[in-house]
């Protein structure tokens, strides 16, 4: 049976929205889960990584500041150079305001992205990315409390790759998510997010 072009477009919509949607509800259905305790952390476990320049980071790291967190590995072949390119375009499209984002890109593969690999790897894009590695348990921590998720996949030349969260996942000053962006999501779309994110935070200091 053939299909429309509607149809096919209708499908390939699908197919990008359904991963995220999954992902929406299920960070949604946890914080409710966890709103009876008091008012719900953006961390819902302790964990402790080093940034590329070999500075202990953890958690507290992002109290009372806006931020943007990616997870992926530096031989990701396409997906982590592209967003993390597009990214670049986005801070430097926010200008000034830059400054005051946190934005860090985690990975996903410390058995080959150690502090010297992540260096060499951010410095490639906006001089605002920090890149943050560590022991797996703790990336798997961190991973834990962003909701995001990784796995190994071996490849049929012997060698492997990652599979992982490919969205930035943006939370405001107090912890609190803010809204999806797409790794693919257009300059026009994305930049207006975050400045948008960005005033309300100033709306609330004021």
């Amino acid at each position: 049976m053939r299909l429309s072009g509607l149809q096919k477009i209708l499908w390939v919509f699908a197919g990008v929205a359904a991963p995220i949607f999954a992902w929406l509800l299920l960070w949604s259905d946890d914080r409710s889960d966890r709103a009876g305790t008091g008012d719900a952390p953006l961390f819902f476990a302790d964990f402790e990584l080093t940034d590329h320049h070999g500075m202990v980071r953890t958690d507290d790291d992002f109290a009372e500041r806006w931020m943007l967190v990616f997870f992926g590995f530096s031989n990701c072949p396409d997906v982590c150079p592209t967003a993390l390119s597009d990214i670049s375009g986005w801070l430097d499209e926010t200008g000034e305001d830059a400054a005051r984002l946190n934005v860090i890109f985690i990975a996903v593969d410390p058995e080959r992205d150690r502090v010297e690999a992540m260096a060499g790897y951010v410095g490639h894009f906006h001089p605002s990315i920090r890149g943050w590695t560590g022991p797996q348990d703790q990336i798997a921590r961190a991973a834990d409390g962003f909701r995001a998720t990784y796995e190994k996949v071996q490849t049929k030349d012997g060698e492997y790759t990652m599979n992982h969260t490919a969205s930035g996942l943006p939370f405001d000053a107090e912890g609190q998510f803010v809204t999806m962006i797409d790794n693919r999501e257009p300059r026009e779309f994305a930049v207006p997010k975050i400045r948008r994110a960005l005033q309300e935070e100033v709306e609330k200091t004021t």
